[in-house]
This record gives structure tokens, C-alpha cells and sequence, in this order.
């Protein structure tokens, strides 16, 4: 690394510079300077110090990858409200902030509603904007087992999955079993954006034929008149023009609907990201509250999150808009005093930046750059911070386009043991169903020189906070044990942490609509959240663009240059298009 320069490392493509192999030396790019160099530990926390110190709290931003341990994510958002600040943007701001949004003001919590077990229990399991086999492939297993069990699956999107449609389990080939199984019963082809006006038709056929929980709508709901006003004024043929899909298709899902006890609606950011995201799953979330599909068996939403622990992360605290009911029990149990004014998330960060008001950014993992939806801005707004800083295990394009300086700090990695204090430390993750397990390392580090993401919180808060403050810092820099009952003592859920996470699985957190349908709403209901249908007509001679994840790729990771799914090979920049679109263009000259 420091005898190339960073503009040469620029040039190279993502798959490049992942096959470079681990970070293993704190590494510092100076001002002025085009080659990193190697320091020390001291010297590159003693440099974050100073330029945290050097200016007023607001002036920093924490960013937070999902790939961050529940412990060293709750040092970090405790190390960070601690100096002054609630700028703690992350990736599920990229994600599946619009699931949050959305969910929080329909039932309460952002959160899905349903365990890996309501999946045996259910009737009826609707994906949407998801491809399982591509992006959550264990997920697979327990559709499968569902559809064994009598479940009926309806997939929804733009394109066909391959892993819906012929799904084979490798595990079946050790018990000589060849053939595949068909998961989806129905596949709507719905047009880009067109979900929402999917959802109305469902909503609308529901309704005409009384397949609604009236009891459940009458006791735990409110909003459901003004829904169906709201319906009333949308038009079977605005439907079938904006779903892209025929009234009978709609009409056959409405039956599978109208016939179930127990719906689950899964879904991944084929939903989260659209301009309207938020609204649609509320529409998606309308569906099952019409046939009371929450707090129910077998039944619920299902947000389904890549990284492993995006969810453990937001609810350890990594949150630029905390609720006062969470900064009170954080500082009851910290014994901190939590700032209040709103902090910035990604999307406000990047304008901060842009604007000069940033002058520290640390990025506890992920690949900031590469991750945000316009890079030529980001990158551009990353150059005008003072210092940036990357605690990583690989190279990555955030590292070579940075600030006027930059620092890579190399951490462990999940699967690596970490001892501490003389002995094995283990953290711990959440999953998309609210259960909280360990994960423990079970490889070598691949260097002496590499520490723990909670080591490297802690040490720099020894540096930048007073010596009488309240948290024993250098305590939990070595042992996890006493971050997790400084958690049970912060947050909500996490009595007993220490006793119940070492259960073979783990334990599951509280979700009120689940447990008992308690909806922790304005108005203490669920909210039927009624929305206008988002415009999706196009000029002449436009065309909408989507994006997939290939074969060989995780979030921003390049592991190969092949798309097997696809049969594409030797470039990962490939823009797919219909036939018959391209031939009327002239771009094509056979439509197959």
C-alpha cells in the first residue's frame, strides 16, 4: 500500500482491490501526500484525538456498517453521544430506513413482526422486491420447508427468480434427490415502481369481497375509512397501467389472499429503494392489517436485511434521531447525558460535508463511498473534510478517495479470535427477526497488529473524553462481558444479556405488535396509512433503470468477474436490456 500512489490504486476496479488481501498496519495519508505511510497505534489514535478536540462536537460524523458487533456498536453510538453528538449516519439509511419510516408510524416499531418459526405456521408468503436465491439464499431453506407444509408463495418483481422458480438444496445431493422444486405458486411481473398500485388492487378486491378481519380492524386499528375513500378514487385502469399486471392476475392473488389465515409479506430493498418507498410499504402493511395478519402465528412483516447485523446496530443506538425514551434509559444506565437535537444522517452528512461544517468522519466499517447513491458528490464532499478515517479489513474505494488527510485503521474481522485479558472474547449480532445470538471467531488474526473494533472505540474515548467519566473505557476495551451488562442496564430488552445470548439460540427481543398487539403509535393503534400512487409514467423514448446484485458480489464487495446466474462473464459493468426496446432503437439488430 504505501509504494503505490492513491490516484494509481484509484484506477484499479473494486475486484482488484478486494484480491489484495488484508489490511494488517495502521496506515496515514498527510496532507498533500499521494502515498500512505505506516504509524504506529498511538500516533494514528493521537491524531483522531486531536482533531476530534480541535473542533465542537457537531463538526464530527460516526458512520456505522452493519457488519459491527452489537457490543462495539453500542461503544461506539455511547462514545459518540459522550463527545457531544448525535451524527451517527449508517447503512441502513441506504437500505431499509424507508421499512423504519414506514413500519414505525403503521405499528409502532420499525422492526419486522415474525420469527423463522411463523414461516412453518403460515398460509400464504408474499416476496416482494426480493431475490432470495441471489441476495438471502438461507432464506430459501425455510420457503421450501413453508411450501412443504402447504404454504402457497406469490413472488413479486420485475424479474423472475431463479431460485423461486427451480430451487434445489445442496443437501439434497448427499441423499441422491436430483430434481428441483418449483417454490413460487405465482409470479406477478410487476413494472418498475408499480408495486404500490399493486397493492391498491389487492387492497380494493379484499374489500369487495369482505375478506377483512373486522374484529381486528374495530379493535386495534384506526385510519381504515380513510383508506378506503383513499381507494375509491383509484381506478382499476390506473392499476392495471401502473402495475403493469391485468385485473384478473391481481384478482387470482386477491383469491390466495381472501383464502389465508396466516400472510407473511417479505420484503428487500426492491421496495426500500424508490422515491416512494415508505408509502409502499405501508401499502404492503395495509394488506396484512386488512386481514389482521399481525399478532398472529404464522403471520406478519418481514424486512428482510443483508448485512448481518444492520438491525442490532440501529437498535444498540446508532441512530441520528434517537426517541427521548431511549436517550433516558441510555443515560440512566450509562450515566452519560445524551445530547437531543437530531444529528445528521447519510443523505444530510454528504450535504454537511459539501458544505464544510465536517471536519472529523469515521466509518466503522462498510464502504462509505461506494455505498451512497451519487459517488461523484460524495466523493467530491469527502475531499472537503479535515480527516477522514476507514476501520476496515480490506482496501476498498473509500480509502483512496478521502479527505485533506485520511487513516486506515485495521480491525479483526467476525471470524478471527479475539483474545483480550487472557481470554476468548465473542460478541454478538441481531438478526432481520429480532433474535440475538453470538457470533465467535474460530481462525488466527491474520496479524499481531490487528485489534477489535470495541479496543479501538474504547481507546480513542480515553483519549478524547475527560478522565472521570463515567464509563469505565479501559474495562471494556478487553471484555465484552462488561459491555453487555453495561447494555442490559441501557436498553430496552437486554435483561440478563450476558445470561441469556450464550443459550444455543441466542434470545428474541420483545416486538409488542407481535407479542401481544401493542402498538406503540402516536394513537396507540395500527394505522392504516393512506397514500396517493406514485406517478410512473415515463417521456418518450425514456427508459427506467434497475439495479441487481450479480453472482459473486456482497453489498459492495466484488468477489468475481463471473455472473453465473446470468451467463455474463468477464465484466461486472453490464446493462441489460429488452430486445425488442434496443432493436426499435436501432441498438440491436435480432430481437433474440
Amino acid at each position: 500500500l504505501e509504494n503505490i500512489t492513491v490516484q494509481e490504486l484509484a484506477n484499479k476496479s473494486d475486484y482488484w482491490l478486494n484480491n489484495q488481501g488484508r489490511l494488517v498496519h495502521p496506515m496515514y495519508l498527510p496532507p498533500d501526500s499521494n502515498k500512505y505511510q505506516r504509524i504506529s497505534w498511538d500516533e494514528a489514535l493521537d491524531i483522531i484525538s486531536q482533531s476530534l478536540q480541535s473542533s465542537p462536537p457537531d463538526r464530527a460524523a460516526f458512520y456505522t456498517s452493519g457488519r459491527t458487533s452489537n457490543e462495539a456498536a453500542f461503544l461506539y453510538q455511547l462514545f459518540a453521544r459522550s463527545h457531544g453528538t448525535n451524527n451517527l449516519p449508517d447503512c441502513s439509511n441506504m437500505c431499509h430506513e424507508s421499512s423504519g419510516r414506514g413500519l414505525n408510524v403503521s405499528i409502532g416499531i420499525g422492526k419486522g413482526t415474525v420469527t423463522l418459526e411463523d414461516f412453518d405456521h403460515s398460509d400464504l408468503i408474499m416476496v416482494i422486491g426480493q431475490n432470495p436465491g441471489t441476495n438471502h439464499p438461507r432464506m430459501l431453506t425455510a420457503l421450501r420447508d413453508a411450501k412443504r407444509k402447504g404454504a402457497k408463495i406469490i413472488h413479486v418483481n420485475p424479474l423472475a427468480e431463479a431460485g423461486l422458480s427451480r430451487f434445489k438444496h445442496p443437501q439434497d445431493y448427499m441423499n441422491l434427490s436430483f430434481g428441483s422444486e418449483s417454490l413460487a405458486d405465482m409470479h406477478l411481473q410487476v413494472k418498475i415502481g408499480g408495486d404500490a398500485a399493486l397493492m391498491h388492487g389487492l387492497l380494493k378486491y379484499c374489500i369487495s369481497t369482505g375478506a377483512i378481519d373486522n374484529n381486528f380492524i374495530q379493535e386495534y386499528s384506526a385510519g381504515f375509512s380513510q383508506m378506503c375513500n383513499n381507494l375509491e378514487n383509484t381506478t382499476w385502469e390506473r392499476i392495471e397501467e401502473d402495475s403493469g399486471l391485468v385485473r384478473e392476475e391481481i384478482e387470482r392473488a386477491g383469491e390466495m389472499f381472501a383464502d389465508s389465515n396466516a400472510v407473511i409479506a417479505c420484503w428487500a430493498m426492491g421496495l426500500t429503494q424508490h422515491r416512494n418507498g415508505v408509502a409502499v410499504i405501508q401499502e404492503v402493511t395495509n394488506l396484512l392489517l386488512l386481514g389482521g395478519h399481525i399478532g398472529r402465528v404464522g403471520a406478519g412483516v418481514c424486512p428482510v436485511r443483508g448485512h448481518s447485523n444492520v438491525q442490532g446496530d440501529r437498535t444498540m443506538g446508532i441512530w441520528e434521531s434517537p426517541t427521548e425514551t431511549f436517550l433516558s434509559q441510555m443515560d440512566a444506565g450509562t450515566g452519560i447525558i445524551s445530547p437531543r437535537s437530531h444529528g445528521y444522517d447519510v443523505v444530510e452528512c454528504i450535504r454537511a460535508m459539501g458544505d464544510g461544517l465536517i471536519d472529523t468522519f469515521v466509518c466503522m466499517g462498510g464502504n462509505f463511498l461506494s455505498a451512497t447513491p451519487d459517488t461523484e458528490l460524495t466523493a467530491s464532499s469527502l475531499a472537503k473534510v479535515g480527516l477522514t478515517v476507514q476501520i476496515s479489513t480490506k482496501l476498498n474505494r473509500s480509502h483512496l478517495l478521502t479527505g485533506k488527510s485520511a487513516l486506515i485503521l485495521p480491525c479483526l474481522g467476525r471470524t478471527e479470535i479475539d483474545i483480550a485479558n487472557g481470554k476468548q472474547q465473542f460478541v454478538s449480532v441481531e438478526n432481520s427477526m429480532g433474535v440475538v445470538h453470538t457470533s465467535r471467531g474460530n481462525i488466527q488474526p491474520a496479524s499481531d497488529m490487528l485489534r477489535s473494533e470495541s479496543w479501538i472505540v474504547c481507546s480513542l474515548a480515553m483519549r478524547v473524553l475527560p478522565s472521570d467519566h463515567s464509563v469505565n473505557w479501559q474495562e471494556h476495551s478487553i471484555n465484552n462481558d462488561a459491555t453487555r451488562d453495561l447494555i442490559a442496564k441501557s436498553i430496552a430488552g437486554f435483561e440478563k444479556f450476558n445470561q441469556r445470548v450464550r443459550a444455543p439460540s441466542g434470545f428474541t427481543l420483545p416486538n409488542p405488535p407481535r407479542d401481544n398487539r401493542t402498538f406503540m403509535t402516536e394513537n396507540g393503534k395500527a394505522n392504516f396509512i393512506s397514500n396517493p400512487l406514485p406517478d410512473v409514467n415515463l417521456k418518450e423514448d425514456h427508459y427506467v433503470m434497475m439495479t441487481i446484485r450479480s453472482h459473486d458480489q456482497y453489498n459492495t464487495t466484488i468477489y468475481g468477474l463471473h455472473d453465473r446466474y446470468r451467463g455474463i462473464h468477464g465484466n461486472r459493468r453490464v446493462i441489460l436490456m429488452n430486445a425488442q426496446d434496443m432493436n426499435d432503437r436501432g441498438w440491436k439488430t435480432r430481437t433474440r
